[in-house]
């Protein structure tokens, strides 16, 4: 292989460039008209533009792609993960034109690709699937009545998807049509097919996977297992290799049943066995014809390098390795951070990032990243930033490791999930390992929240107080007074916190709350103490407020706005874009009374779709925008008047 056209964008697209050219392979990359400045396509060779800002209008162009890979003289296309990597009719489209696919066969990823198809191909090899339907009759009516067969909750799922792209859980007959159409409407978008199936919502599993590796002579070893199971909107965030807590019984069974699974199919390249475990039982979900996200803690355990290896086998060549020799070292832990807004519902933001800064290279840590200071986050893909992995001898090694990672992680024009990170590694229940898919659901407002032993407004107050460093802080000249102790006032949060030298520290209160605190500082990382007891903290300013990080937790406190600006945002005869994003539906007809929590309309960003929905019982007065457009976060999308108890 001397030739390999990258099909995709991001951190994969960087990544993979990086390996072919340490194999001294050369790399053609190729791109949308919004990312002609993007970072895969300053590294790659040789770089050609394929189409349109939209995925469908480019990346997910198969005809476009392949006519570049003929024009350019590729030997092969890497697919990455997404867009195209799990296209069948792409892959037998190489093959045609005689250029590596690397990835498995087109049977192999129709036999897969179909989750309907590959739970049926799983139960006749007799592994244990979820309970579901994965039927052809795809009537609303059909599926409604299967969903009710198979008892509420129920998952609907995308059956070509992944990434938590078109699934919805539902928990009644009532919500089953408005989340049938949104899952099937999703789906359409993503994958170019709206089949649907349904499974039994199992309420405490933890999800688990299988990292295979196949060649083309029938040999085939799993890298071990990843627990995957910390999510949000059935979006993972969180994965770690092994899995914490299985038995080595356990981990051998699941290993070689997806090790069958792949044989079966006569399965070649990198793959993912997914399954859900709960009670010492796991069941079979789907299967990823491809290479996943969080494959770098695969690799950290390992010390295999998968990318490598797929573009070997993809080559003709063996794997060279048996199962026992596949090595098992230490822990890896795995950070997605993204572009969103955690706590507007953690929709996906864009714009610019005005900085940015990687932690600095250390032993045990790997950031996988796309972007550079000054790069845009684009509404038209999926929202990630970079990917953080910490590695240590042992789990508490590799946690300590992100943990250290995010405090020196600097990241402001987007906002992002950095300090949620944070917190959720700090959780008690993570800590222990002792997750499940619930475990979000269950532990969200713990993980919003700042758990430190001082509470944040002292902090603030006092960190404030002292941002003039002189050579003697509690003299700084700003706050220093004859005759009387230096005075400061702080408002942190809607809280009127006051700062008060005495002796040799400060006494910070608000209301009957009282503290008396000092401290000291090094960079920006601050020690306080309070009596016999010190708290280390790493406190820095952005753009818009103060970011603070704690030994548990940490918490991002902006400034105030103008109250004209309150005002605006508080309007409730407005229902504003809370993203940029294109509107899907208008739900109901202007003049229309509506109930509180009734869908008004809906928008997708990012491939996913998110539901405006009413306020208060009231009257959508009319709509400023209509389907298909795009629209800008903050935009006014609706007129709406409260009137309560009109139905």
């Amino acid at each position: 292989m001397k030739r390999l056209l990258i099909a995709n964008r991001g951190e994969i697209a960087c990544r993979i460039i990086r390996t072919a050219k340490a194999l001294g392979i050369e790399t053609v990359a190729i791109y949308s008209s919004i990312d002609a400045n993007a970072q895969h396509v300053k590294q790659a060779d040789l770089a050609y533009c394929v189409g349109g800002a939209a995925a469908s209008d480019s990346y997910l162009r198969a005809d476009l792609v392949l006519e570049i890979a003929q024009r350019t003289g590729v030997d092969a296309i890497h697919p990455g993960y997404g867009f195209l990597s799990e296209n069948a009719d792409f892959s037998r489209a190489c093959e045609k034109a005689g250029i590596i696919f690397v990835g498995p066969s087109a049977d192999a990823i129709a036999a897969m690709g179909s989750k309907s198809r590959a739970k049926a191909t799983m139960q006749a090899a007799g592994v244990p699937v979820v309970p579901g339907y994965h039927g052809d009759d795809q009537s609303d009516t059909a599926l409604l009545a299967a969903a009710m067969e198979i008892g509420f909750p129920v998952l609907l799922k995308a059956s070509a998807g992944g990434g938590g792209k078109g699934m919805r859980r539902v928990d009644s007959q009532q919500a089953f049509a408005e989340a049938l159409a949104a899952a099937k409407r999703e789906s359409l978008a993503s994958f170019g097919d709206d089949h649907m199936l349904i499974e039994k919502c199992l309420l405490t599993p933890r999800h688990i996977e299988v990292q295979l590796m196949c060649d083309k002579h029938e040999n085939a070893i799993y890298v071990w297992d990843r627990d995957c199971s910390v999510q949000r909107r059935h979006q993972k965030i969180i994965e770690e290799a092994p899995a914490p807590g299985l038995t080595d019984e356990i981990r051998r069974a699941m290993g070689e049943a997806a090790v069958a699974a792949a044989k079966a199919i006569n399965y070649s390249g990198a793959g993912t066995i997914e399954f859900l475990y709960q009670d010492g039982a796991f069941y079979f979900m789907e299967m990823n014809t491809r290479l996943q996200v969080e494959h770098p803690v695969s690799e950290a355990i390992s010390g295999l390098d998968l990318v490598a290896m797929q573009l070997w086998v993809a080559d003709g060549q063996p794997l060279g390795l048996t199962q026992q020799q596949v090595n098992l070292s230490g822990h890896a832990i795995e950070l997605r951070v993204y572009a969103e807004d955690v706590a507007g519902g953690f929709l996906p933001a864009s714009g610019r990032l005005d900085i940015y800064r990687e932690p600095a290279s250390a032993e045990g840590l790997r950031i996988d990243s796309g972007v550079v200071q000054g790069d845009h986050i684009s509404p038209y893909y999926d929202p990630m930033i970079a990917k953080v992995i910490g590695y240590g001898a042992s789990r508490a090694a590799a946690l300590a490791r992100c943990r250290e990672a995010l405090r020196e992680y600097r990241l402001e024009g987007v906002a992002h999930n950095l300090d949620f990170l944070y917190n959720v590694l700090g959780d008690e229940t993570f800590v222990e390992g002792e997750v499940s898919t619930a475990f979000l659901n269950d532990r969200l407002e713990q993980a919003m929240q700042w758990r430190e032993p001082l509470p944040l407004g002292a902090v603030v107050a006092l960190q404030q107080t002292l941002r003039t460093r002189g050579d003697n802080v509690w003299l700084a000249q700003p706050f220093r007074r004859f005759n009387l102790p230096a005075l400061h006032t702080v408002s942190v949060a809607r809280q009127t916190w006051h700062v008060q030298q005495q002796g040799q520290g400060w006494c910070v209160s608000h209301g009957d709350q009282h503290f008396h605190l000092s401290a000291d500082w090094h960079g920006d990382k601050w020690r306080f103490y309070h009596n016999e007891a010190s708290y280390r903290f790493t406190c820095f300013e952005t753009c818009d407020g103060l970011r603070l990080l704690g030994a548990q937790s940490a918490q991002h406190i902006r400034w105030p706005v103008p109250e004209w600006h309150e005002h605006d945002a508080a309007d409730d005869t407005a229902l504003i874009a809370p993203m940029n994003g294109r509107v899907v539906a208008c739900c109901v007809e202007p003049n229309t009374r509506v109930r509180k929590g009734d869908s008004l309309l809906v928008m997708e960003a990012m491939k996913m779709e998110y539901a405006l929905k009413a306020p208060e019982d009231g009257m959508v007065m009319c709509y400023r925008t209509a389907p298909g457009e795009l629209v800008e976060g903050g935009q006014m999308l609706i007129e709406f008047t409260v009137e309560p108890g009109v139905i």
